[in-house]
């Protein structure tokens, strides 16, 4: 932890600059190796056109001149350098940044832009499943964030998708409240893999297989399913099998943490009900259940408010198997979560090795009772310094 007390003697670079509706960033290589890291700051503006932060501070628009549906390689340069080892970096959003990304990387980055008939450039995403990416070979994470000057900051930590580099970050506010979320430890993959390469002898699940690029980087199970489809076979059958026995005679209560309060829900044949919900849910396959996004937990267009509060829930409960714990939900603290059988052991061993147990790993990570924060998101209504540390905070000494 020694690396995040430097973090509120950088404030006094920065704090002037509140007034201008900036967000003053910076960012310290930790890695363990005197390896030069590659930034790159990428989101939509004010005016929801799509931006690059450019080392100088100011934003890098995409040529919207040539509509193309064929990906573009960006060319400018919108790498921001930080030295090896031991050195930092200051950069500013010269403005609002919505649905906003950094990047890092051990080497450059290639980014992409499809143009469409309007003139609306669309960032490609770098892929971590498609080996003809031209940065499949590239280490490389990021931090999830959303600045306004009206509303603040919202970052934060993902490993929906995967696990790549160490990462931390701390927040300080205009009132000098500062928030820190430590993220990984420096060694954490391998870390992390060891205790996969376990299970998967153990289970004969194929939760080795989650390890890719020589142990650099780690698959989410809904990430790896999207590459081999079944793999993980009926993982979850049994257990909801038995939550459909256990809900058929007892009545499951789901804190909406909301207007609607408390909902009751019940199972019936192959659907579980829950009060005041405008459709029943199926029973969810493994997919289902890692994806959190398809099946009964799929939100559709004119569902209610009441599903889209209960989807979340319910699904965290299946994700963490605490439905057969406490007919509650939410209602038990993350000790309770993965100890019972069948364990996402991907979300399990990256809380393990968080140093703080807080960075999502998986889509509603952010559902707990409350108090009990998993997901890591951090917020501010008036932040003065964003500090970001790469390779783990016990490196940042």
């Amino acid at each position: 932890m020694a690396g995040f007390l430097k973090w509120p003697l950088l404030v006094t670079l920065v704090i002037f600059n509140v007034a201008n509706a900036q967000l003053p960033i910076s960012i310290f290589n930790g890695l363990a190796e005197d390896d030069a890291l590659h930034v790159y700051v990428t989101g939509f503006d004010s005016n929801h056109d799509l931006v690059f932060l450019l080392s100088n501070g100011s934003w890098f628009y995409p040529d919207p001149a040539h509509p193309s549906s064929t990906p573009t390689p960006v060319t400018a340069d919108i790498a921001i350098p930080v030295g090896g080892q031991g050195q930092a970096i200051n950069v500013t959003l010269p403005g609002d940044l919505a649905s906003g990304r950094v990047w890092f990387a051990l080497s450059p980055m290639t980014f992409s832009t499809t143009v469409d008939a309007n003139g609306v450039a669309t960032l490609v995403e770098p892929s971590v499943t498609d080996p003809a990416d031209p940065n499949a070979a590239v280490t490389w994470d990021f931090i999830e964030l959303t600045y306004s000057a009206k509303d603040g900051l919202f970052a934060n930590i993902s490993y929906v998708d995967f696990v790549g580099l160490a990462l931390g970050m701390s927040v300080v506010s205009a009132d000098g409240g500062n928030q820190v979320v430590l993220g990984l430890s420096a060694n954490a993959t391998t870390q992390i893999c060891d205790s996969l390469q376990r299970q998967a002898v153990g289970s004969r699940q194929p939760w080795d297989k989650l390890c890719v690029a020589e142990r650099r980087r780690i698959l989410s199970p809904n990430t790896f399913l999207s590459l081999d489809p079944g793999s993980f076979g009926d993982y979850y059958a049994d257990y909801v099998d038995r939550v459909w026995t256990v809900y058929g005679n007892e009545t499951l209560i789901v804190n909406t943490q909301g207007s609607d309060g408390n909902v009751t829900c019940t199972a019936s044949g192959q659907s579980l009900y829950c009060t005041g919900d405008n459709r029943g849910y199926d029973k969810p396959t493994t997919e289902d259940i890692f994806g959190c996004n398809s099946g009964p937990f799929r939100i559709e267009a004119g569902d209610n408010d009441m599903r889209k509060a209960v989807v979340p829930r319910l699904c965290a409960a299946f994700e963490r198997t605490t439905l057969l714990l406490d007919r509650f939900q939410p209602g038990l603290s993350p000790a309770s979560y993965y100890t019972e059988a069948p364990v996402n052991y991907y979300s399990k061993f990256v809380h393990d090795n968080e140093l703080d147990g807080r960075g999502y790993t998986f889509s509603y990570d952010d559902v707990s009772p409350t108090g009990e924060d998993q997901s890591g998101l951090i917020t501010s209504d008036s932040p003065v310094l964003l500090t970001i540390t790469v390779g783990g905070p016990d490196l940042a000494s």
